[in-house]
């Protein structure tokens, strides 16, 4: 699988003399409530030895997370949501749809942990499960079957403190997320999703 890094950059002007939300050390958990976007790369590769140029849609589901936090600033977290459904499209063509579910765990680093204003950055791994594939169009009454998927994930984002126990997150990701594609059980390639995975949560601190 290939491989690659993706550099995140989260930059935060903080307001000199403002008010700290500081929380109690015995509170460990961070859980969030929100909703993402998953927005997959351009040009997702092409099937059938390259005769049929691949477009997978976007769409935005309500998510969930969990984060244990071992230190104020260390903490694991893992990523949960309800089955994301992308169009699939075989030379501008509607050809199909899928949908998959993206559980992601990642070990994240708090800056200015128990400030009003806290930026993090985190890497993981994913695994993406496919499911439910429909074929239309020029796919209609074939098997279409995505394969699932593991990669490394990357993740950033800023924490809002509201108090000692809420808090509004904005946040980004990205995935290597590559899949196998087969059609009537016979591999026509492979599909290079690589979302961008962007988003808002509120979450409670306890």
């Amino acid at each position: 699988m290939k491989k690659h890094v993706l550099a995140i950059t989260v930059a935060c002007a903080l307001l000199g003399g403002a008010t700290a939300a500081h929380a109690d050390p015995a509170d460990s958990w961070i859980v969030k409530v929100g909703a993402h976007s998953a927005d997959p790369k351009s040009n997702n590769g092409s099937l059938a030895n390259g005769t049929l140029a691949a477009d997978v849609g976007s769409d935005t589901r309500p998510t969930i997370t969990a984060e244990y936090l071992f230190t104020p600033n260390w903490g694991v977290e893992v990523l949960a949501s309800l089955p994301f459904e992308h169009e699939i499209k075989l030379n501008g063509v509607k050809a199909g749809s899928a949908k998959h579910l993206p559980p992601t765990i990642s070990a994240q680093y708090h800056f200015n942990a128990g400030g009003s204003v806290s930026p993090f950055v985190g890497v993981g791994l994913n695994y993406t499960l496919f499911f439910s594939e429909h074929t239309t169009g020029p796919l209609a009454g074939t098997k279409l079957s995505l394969g699932s998927s593991v990669g490394p994930a990357v993740h950033g984002g800023i924490d809002f403190n509201i108090n000692e126990r809420w808090l509004v997150t904005i946040d980004a990701r990205w995935m290597d997320l590559d899949s196998d594609v087969k059609v009537d059980g016979a591999k026509v390639g492979t599909v290079h999703i690589d979302p961008r995975v962007y988003g808002f949560a509120v979450g409670y601190r306890f």
